[in-house]
């Protein structure tokens, strides 16, 4: 039975690690074991549920033991060089499991694949396998390739591959919330980021097959999906037609988003990420007309400052960035906005860094993930800047956007005290097995005690009682 994919924090949109069951659907059993373990964003997690759809589909099954399995992959996050770090001691952790079993096939997949290659391979001989995020299609002829005494690599990237074709294995234990990929790639070449070298060109999914999938998890149980994507907001789906034929209207983000809204009211909507460069007024009047999207934006900043934008290639400005958000708060006045910051990039001066935190004044969000600059190898900031701010200081301006976005996030769960939220029960709380917890639509966390008539998966009202800085705590109100 399939039952286990690990996930490990690392970036934003980053999930803890759990255990994962699996329906126990393998066609025909080849008797081979499976594990995979997963590092960085959701897309990641998004992929590790089509890698083992591939491969459940020829037999194999899963352990929540890499210590006996056959075959052991790491999918791998190249965002933040601690992320590598970690990759690279638990494939040396693999190699010792695989001293005792000779027979043990050990590779990476994903972002890392590409970059990291000739290291993995050659240089250091920890893996036996390498496949970027376009090549899992052809994992289960590497692995035959392996089998056979070799080597094997793919990293090729593609400007079609969108695996829309794949039923993927949800692996969520609760059954609950899932998530939808709904394109690949990025056309944004931001100075720092390495998505566009590992993931390449943005090409979005067909339209139906994404209402499709929406609809296929409503009808087996699942109440919330999560529509992911690089940039969500650059969506752009136009139908091939035969030629000759009359073209077909191109699908914008909110026609997707409206499309899949209308699966069903009872089914939630979320997506991430937003570029501040694409979020339209018409992506929030649609969240605005249909309630079961939820009231949530992820908007990374990255910097308040428009010269260090410009170094970023971020493509906006700070007045730009302010006017998207006025637009937020104006079209959807109780929208969560969480965002992206990065502190000490290349130049950056005092006076700069204290333009993000009077951005983050202005703003005041929900929540952040923040970040000192680490220079990643490759990217076009590692080509052109130098990283010159030292690393007391980056890590002392980021201890002060950590304690100002600390204050911040109190400020907005106070105001949700004593106020009813809808919220989905996901579980129950990591504390005790006496609470149940739950997200409300600003995709804020909330704590509840149990009360036996609702179940996980039941929609409840909540009233907030407290907050922590991180935390509503409430009770279910009739």
């Amino acid at each position: 039975m399939l039952d286990l994919i690990h996930s490990t924090k690392t970036h934003d949109e980053d999930r803890q690690g759990e255990a994962l069951s699996l329906p126990s659907t393998v066609k025909v059993s080849n008797g081979r074991k499976l594990y995979i373990e997963s590092y960085g964003c959701q897309m990641n997690f998004s992929d590790s549920e089509i890698v083992a759809s591939i491969l459940l589909d020829k037999g194999f099954e899963t352990t929540k033991d890499y210590k006996e399995a056959d075959v052991v992959f790491i999918n791998t996050c190249s965002i933040r060089e601690n992320a590598e770090q970690r990759v690279r001691n638990r494939l040396k952790e693999f190699e010792s499991a695989k001293a005792k079993n000779p027979g043990m096939i050990v590779g990476v997949l994903g972002c890392m694949a590409e970059r990291l290659k000739s290291k993995f391979l050659e240089e250091e001989k920890l893996v036996d396998v390498v496949v970027g995020p376009d090549a899992y299609r052809d994992l289960p002829n590497l692995i035959e390739k392996v089998d056979d005494g070799s080597k094997a690599v793919n990293v090729l990237l593609s400007r079609e591959e969108t695996y829309a074709d794949i039923n993927p294995v949800r692996l969520n234990t609760n059954g609950i919330s899932a998530f939808i990929s709904i394109m690949r790639g990025c056309d944004n070449m931001c100075s720092f980021c390495v998505v566009p070298f590992t993931r390449g060109r943005e090409r979005s999914r067909d339209t139906h097959s994404i209402v499709r999938e929406a609809r296929e998890l409503y009808n087996a149980g699942y109440k919330e999906v999560t529509l992911l994507g690089q940039n969500v907001d650059s969506y752009k789906y136009t139908p091939n037609v035969p030629e000759g034929e009359e073209p077909l209207s191109t699908v914008n983000f909110a026609q997707l988003l409206a499309l899949v809204a209308e699966v069903s009211p009872d089914l939630r909507v979320r997506f991430s990420t937003s570029h501040p460069k694409d979020i339209t007024d018409e992506v929030l009047y649609t969240m605005g007309r249909y309630e079961n999207i939820c009231n949530y934006i992820h908007l990374p900043v990255q910097s308040g400052n428009s010269r260090v934008l410009e170094l970023m290639n971020r493509t906006y400005d700070r007045e730009w960035y302010k006017d998207r958000v006025d637009a937020i708060r104006r079209i959807i006045p109780e929208c969560g906005i969480s965002t992206d910051v990065i502190t000490g990039f290349c130049t950056e001066t005092e006076e700069e860094h204290q333009e993000t935190l009077s951005m983050m004044e202005y703003v005041k969000y929900d929540f952040a993930y923040m970040f000192a600059y680490s220079e990643r190898p490759g990217t076009l900031a590692a080509k052109r800047y130098e990283d010159d701010i030292p690393e007391e200081i980056k890590k002392r301006r980021l201890t002060e956007v950590v304690n100002l976005q600390r204050e911040h996030s109190l400020f907005r769960l106070q105001h949700f005290v004593g106020k009813v939220h809808k919220v989905l029960i996901e579980g129950f709380s990591k504390r005790s097995d006496k609470d149940y917890c739950g997200r409300n639509d600003q995709n804020t966390m909330v704590v509840f005690p149990v009360d036996e008539r609702y179940k996980v998966g039941d929609y409840v009202h909540v009233l907030g009682q407290s907050c922590t800085s991180a935390t509503l705590i409430g009770k279910i109100v009739d």
